[in-house]
């Protein structure tokens, strides 16, 4: 066992993402106030606009932005009259596009996590693929989306991103209810938006990347590739804001920021016995693992495992049952639906520490530098830029 660091506790929980205030799920819903939708309101304080685009750059955490701001002269600038949100937890892609497509926080839509379990067949359901074909995607997620209510009022929808994921599961349980564009280049989606934008009077946009969080995740975020991945969004998105119609408000925002985790601390914590006794199923992160127990295992076998964690990585995680993490709000207000999706056992990275089931995730999950899925700052605040605004004469 890694006991090299038998160090305090870890520090105090940071508070929950502020569900309902600023977190990426008021961000679609204030979008569609400010378009004049009924029956929501612009928590964000947008801007009235005629046409909103939302360009989401997977691994775009705000801290990296201001970091590595010398790779983004264009979107450093804007940052000085910028919003700060946060992501949901986890902070990981699937729960947060989750969370923007519906409005609603983890512990309402049900994607909890990467990697979760489905109670009713006691299997672990991977939320970007790999979906079991008898596992329906609007019936684990369903909620209309944004998306929905704002086309049943007459609003232009649509989505501009790779040809992979137009019949996604993950696409039909969070972001359904657009009239989808392949555009599998970076500079063929901004064509093709500002083409949908041009066409439409009356839309809501919604653009993907994910160059920037591919090359966090192989090359890390302090890397050249992921400097150059940056510098490209940003010479596109100056590009875009040039082409957008008058009356567009543009933004561009994050699901999730990143940290690098050096190889001796991607702990393959399936090597050890008194970290996985009496468990039946693991999911979640590396970097928020939750543990489900097999249902006959005792109270004081759960609470060994528990202090065998806390032994272990001292001030590296933060260990906690499922109902302390619903009661300190991780997930907002948790429907009953989704109570047993969530792990019994959390554990939760403090530090610069990865945690993964060798027995059940692909190889080269160990070499993958780049991670997210915890509440440290630098994964859950993400930046919301103005891009154009509808005031803006072209």
């Amino acid at each position: 066992m890694v006991t090299s660091t038998r160090l305090t506790p870890a520090l105090e929980l940071p508070p929950p993402p502020p569900y309902g205030s600023k977190t990426i799920a008021e961000l679609l819903p204030s979008a569609a106030a400010a378009l004049g939708v009924e029956g929501f309101e612009n928590t964000l304080g947008l801007p009235a606009a005629s046409r909103v685009c939302v360009v989401m750059v997977d691994g775009l955490g705000k801290g990296l932005l201001k970091a590595r701001g010398g790779h983004a002269p264009f979107l450093r600038k804007l940052t000085e009259n910028s919003q700060t949100l946060q992501s949901p937890f986890p902070s990981t892609t699937a729960t947060s596009l989750t969370s923007l497509g519906t409005g609603l926080a983890p512990g309402a839509h049900g994607i909890v996590g990467y990697d979760s379990v489905d109670p009713a067949g006691r299997r672990v359901v991977n939320q970007l693929s790999g979906w079991p074909a008898d596992l329906d995607p609007v019936a684990w997620q369903p909620h209309e989306t944004v998306f929905e209510r704002a086309a049943a009022q007459g609003v232009h929808t649509a989505t501009v991103s790779m040809a992979q994921f137009q019949d996604s599961a993950l696409t039909r349980a969070a972001l359904r209810g657009t009239e989808f564009t392949e555009a599998n280049g970076p500079h063929a989606r901004v064509r093709a938006a500002a083409e949908i934008l041009a066409a439409n009077p009356r839309t809501l946009l919604y653009c993907y990347w994910n160059e920037l969080d591919k090359a966090g995740h192989r090359y890390g975020k302090d890397s050249l590739e992921w400097g150059h991945a940056l510098e490209e969004v940003d010479s596109l998105m100056r590009t875009l804001a040039s082409r957008v119609p008058a009356g567009t408000l543009l933004l561009l925002t994050g699901d999730h920021g990143m940290v690098d985790v050096p190889e001796k601390w991607r702990v393959d914590y399936s090597e050890y016995p008194e970290l996985v006794a009496g468990v039946e199923l693991t999911a979640g992160e590396p970097r928020a693992v939750q543990l489900h127990f097999a249902v006959n295992t005792t109270d004081a076998q759960r609470a060994a495992v528990a202090d065998a964690w806390r032994e272990n990585f001292g001030s590296k995680a933060w260990v906690l049952t499922r109902e302390q993490a619903i009661d300190h709000g991780l997930f907002g207000r948790v429907d009953d639906s989704v109570r047993e999706r969530i792990g019994d056992l959390l554990i939760l990275a403090a530090e610069d520490v990865a945690f993964l089931d060798g027995r059940r995730v692909n190889p080269a999950a160990f070499t993958m530098i780049g991670q997210h899925g915890s509440m440290t700052r630098a994964e859950r605040e993400i930046p919301l830029l103005t891009l154009a605004s509808p005031k803006a004469r072209k």
